[in-house]
């Protein structure tokens, strides 16, 4: 059997948290080292970050990207009468926005993949704990196939 480089114990240990929701304790205990080191990992390896970015929803993000482009909106509407058109760099930005928009109302976007496997993940694991390990392994392999 080959050995698990430590670079590969701490991708698999950063799956363990963003995939299958489990604690730093449970995560050393999987990895055989300490909860020390499995909370030097996720701060080195900004953990939260990963999750945040994962766990917001593509739904979030349009609400996000709409609320800025009112905002760039609400700066035009308060100049004085004749001059309410955006300049070069907001007119750039609302079409970058509007663009972001497009693309996340149409693709599946990771987060949702992501998403849909965790709460699978959180529904199997009182059911047969042995196949959500192999789910999420193979799921953590899916996802590394997309980026």
């Amino acid at each position: 059997m080959t050995k698990i480089t430590s670079e590969q114990m701490r991708r698999w240990a950063l799956s363990m948290y963003l995939n299958e929701n489990r604690t730093q304790a449970e995560i050393a205990e999987a990895c055989g080292v300490s909860r020390q080191t499995v909370i030097r990992w996720a701060k080195a390896d900004k953990w939260d970050e990963h999750k945040a970015s994962l766990t917001m929803t593509r739904e979030e993000q349009i609400k996000n990207l709409q609320r800025q482009i009112m905002e760039i909106n609400n700066v035009i509407l308060g100049r004085e009468q004749g001059q309410r058109f955006a300049t070069p760099k907001e007119a750039d930005a609302i079409a970058k926005l509007t663009n972001a928009i497009g693309k996340l109302e149409t693709e599946l976007g990771i987060h949702e993949a992501v998403s849909t496997a965790q709460r699978f993940v959180a529904w199997l694991r009182p059911v047969d704990p042995a196949l959500t390990k192999t789910f999420a392994g193979l799921f953590d392999k899916f996802l590394k196939s997309l980026m």
